[in-house]
């Protein structure tokens, strides 16, 4: 299989940023670890739209999608699972 590769969202980055210190690394690693499977165990589609996902890491939500034929998974989001939905639209 190949290897995927990341882009961040620079809206993503800045929400990242943005968390607690001691968590950053874990979401860093969950992100990263898409790259060699885009579609880890637990992972969902968001209902209407064709190629985004999310990934749960502790309370933390990671928004993403992905272009199968050119190779890209791009971060859309990254943030607290209770704020992370309220304005993000497919």
């Amino acid at each position: 299989m190949a290897c995927y590769s990341i882009h961040w969202k620079k809206s993503a980055v800045k929400e990242l940023q943005k968390l607690a210190k001691q968590v950053i690394p874990d979401i860093v690693d969950a992100v990263y670890a898409l790259a060699d499977m885009p579609l880890p165990s637990g992972s969902k589609k968001l209902h209407g739209s064709l190629q985004t996902y999310r990934i749960r890491k502790g309370d933390y939500r990671i928004i993403y999608s992905i272009e199968h034929d050119v190779l890209v998974i791009e971060v859309i989001k990254v943030g607290h699972r209770k704020d992370i939905y309220q304005h993000f639209n497919p």
